[in-house]
């Protein structure tokens, strides 16, 4: 008899992935945020990403943002509508307004955002009922995890600015 995983041992799986595009993320230079879409009735990916602002030279380069163009492209449409968006942060109003335009269905996300979170922590756009569509949300999987690589990743660019100090000429 197959045993039947549990909602909560799904989403840790997909979130550990988003943690290491998380870490590839801050290997890079990058704000540690990894996101990924998954459909949910295969349980295949149809698209990720990873922070890439600083590469790309382009605001609109969040994690989600590239998670969800790539999900569009490969199934050539717009809606993600039976899709679970996985992503180490909370999702900022940018991105909250992709996910709600895409239609995805659920967000999983690890680490509240206090300063930019469009989700729980500032706004709650995914489940504002006068919009023609909202998300179900789980939070706070992997957020120590999620959140620690944000903390050390803000400590070291403040080391280093602390190192090289700003001379007038």
């Amino acid at each position: 008899m197959k045993q039947l995983t549990s909602q909560i041992e799904i989403d840790k799986k997909w979130m550990r992935l988003a943690l290491r595009f998380a870490r590839t993320a801050k290997a890079r230079g990058e704000v540690p945020v990894g996101a990924l879409i998954v459909e949910n009735e295969s349980q295949k990916i149809l698209g990720w990403g990873y922070n890439k602002k600083e590469k790309l030279q382009t605001s609109l380069a969040h994690a989600e943002m590239i998670a969800i163009h790539r999900a569009c492209k490969k199934i050539n449409n717009w809606r993600l509508e039976n899709c679970t968006l996985y992503v180490t942060l909370e999702p900022c109003v940018m991105c909250a307004g992709a996910i709600l335009q895409s239609r995805i269905k659920r967000v999983v996300y690890g680490a509240d955002d206090k300063k930019g979170g469009a989700v729980k922590s500032l706004y709650e756009l995914l489940e504002d009922h006068r919009l023609n569509h909202w998300c179900l949300i789980e939070n706070g999987i992997y957020a120590d995890k999620s959140s620690e690589y944000l903390k050390s990743f803000f400590k070291h660019l403040r080391s280093i600015k602390k190192k090289s100090p700003f001379e007038l000429n």
